[in-house]
């Protein structure tokens, strides 16, 4: 940072909101008047007559009018005031804090802490990407995992080491973690070669082998998210070993999540094996208490549903007074959302668990043009938003621009993460009004 850089920093630090200088300043005037009016209440009482104003007048009569005198020493003793307390002040800061971006990023943590309380439930690469815009937005997010991976490294970890799938829950502290960091890029480093270490991620190995010291999976996330100093929470959806199973409406029944998709089929339902497994406490407990609770992006069938399968998970959602958002996929998924429209998918993940967990649902509005015709060779098409079906259902519906196109078409982490925090702005408003109505309202005395 250049010199001139730094101390125009130094200068507008003072002005950006949440510093908390400000009103200790003010503070600071006042007290000030209140002292000087004090002592010349004082003076006056004890019969004390202090010809202060003759003295000046004498001595800038020459130059001026007196008459001025009035409004230049209140304007004067201003700036002087406000100038003294603020190169104290910034003496000061400069002691404690040397490089003045420090200060800023302090500022900005302060925000962030008091920011929305969010919950996002899902898994895979969906999952990642709205965790990297959110974290932007608010430290206050945890995220709900689902742990039915059974295929890559994932699924060889849980059948040689017997630990639940790593893949997802790495993914999602790497996401919410400093992405300076050295240890971050360490935790994505996939092995290349070397006998039986390759595929593997060094991320997952970390937490298979923190597990097996730990002897819990939970406590592993836990310490993983220490040493990648996460902004957040990184949550499995239970600690049960579960399998991810389908029935297509051909009447096959498929096991394991990775032969979902490979059997290309249509989806009638999708179910767990054992069919209960019980849910973290903190995840109910961050259920209740959110602001708003975000379902995908990702595989609808594969990444949301597991974890909405999980006992009482479905319930807490649909009780909870948090909005319920559901960012709707780009493109169709094969072998698993062929065809389907964005109402197709929200019909979806409300007729699996039988909840309503969908208030408001976003929809991109800008079709992919780059990668079009790509992905159409693969059996991939934008997801076709049939907006009065989605009203049907009792959703609002968000349109916005939220993909970006490199060598996939994806959503965009931070256009994403503006649009859902703009509408839990509206939320927490129109709540807000609500209950400010509600207590306004005259009540009625029953006759």
């Amino acid at each position: 940072m250049s010199s001139r850089m730094r101390r125009s920093l130094g200068l507008w630090r003072w002005f950006i909101p949440g510093l908390r200088v400000k009103r200790w300043l003010l503070m600071a005037v006042i007290g000030a008047a209140l002292f000087v009016n004090g002592v010349s209440r004082y003076l006056t009482d004890e019969g004390y007559t202090l010809r202060i104003n003759e003295m000046v007048d004498g001595i800038v009569s020459e130059f001026f009018p007196p008459g001025y005198l009035s409004w230049t020493f209140m304007v004067l003793g201003v700036l002087l005031v406000s100038l003294g307390i603020w190169k104290w002040l910034n003496a000061i800061v400069t002691a404690v804090t040397p490089y003045p971006s420090r200060m800023i990023d302090a500022v900005m943590e302060r925000r962030l802490e008091a920011g929305y309380r969010i919950v996002v439930v899902g898994g895979g690469t969906g999952l990642a990407t709205m965790l990297r815009g959110l974290k932007k937005q608010t430290r206050n997010l945890t995220a709900v995992v689902t742990v039915s991976d059974d295929g890559g490294s994932s699924g060889r970890l849980q059948k040689e080491l017997g630990v639940l799938p790593p893949g997802d829950i790495r993914n999602c502290l790497v996401a919410l973690a400093d992405d300076e960091a050295l240890v971050t890029e360490l935790f994505r480093y996939r092995f290349e070669e070397g006998e039986g270490l390759t595929g593997h991620s060094f991320g997952n190995l970390f937490l298979a082998a923190m597990t097996g010291i730990t002897g819990n999976f939970d406590q592993a996330i836990k310490v993983s998210s220490r040493v990648l100093n996460v902004k957040g929470s990184v949550l499995p959806s239970t600690l049960a070993v579960i399998r991810l199973c389908a029935e297509l409406v051909d009447g096959r029944i498929i096991e394991g999540e990775s032969k979902i998709t490979a059997a290309r089929g249509t989806i009638a339902k999708v179910f767990l094996d054992p069919p209960y497994a019980a849910p973290l406490d903190e995840v109910i407990t961050a259920i209740r208490s959110a602001d708003a609770i975000i379902l995908g992006p990702g595989s609808l069938y594969t990444s949301i549903m597991p974890n909405l399968l999980v006992d009482r998970v479905a319930r807490e959602i649909e009780a909870a007074s948090a909005v319920k958002i559901y960012v709707c996929n780009v493109m169709t998924q094969p072998g698993e959302t062929d065809g389907y429209t964005a109402s197709a998918h929200v019909r979806a993940l409300t007729n699996g668990p039988d909840a309503k967990l969908c208030d408001v649902v976003i929809v991109n509005d800008q079709l992919p043009c780059k990668l079009r015709d790509i992905y159409a060779e693969e059996g991939q098409l934008p997801v076709r938003v049939d907006e009065a079906e989605l009203r049907a259902l009792g959703v609002k519906v968000v349109r916005a621009n939220v993909i970006s196109e490199t060598e996939t078409v994806r959503h965009d982490p931070d256009r994403l993460a503006e649009v859902v925090v703009g509408i839990v702005n509206d939320a927490v408003a129109e709540r807000a009004s609500y209950v400010k109505f509600r207590q306004a309202a005259p009540s009625v005395e029953p006759t």
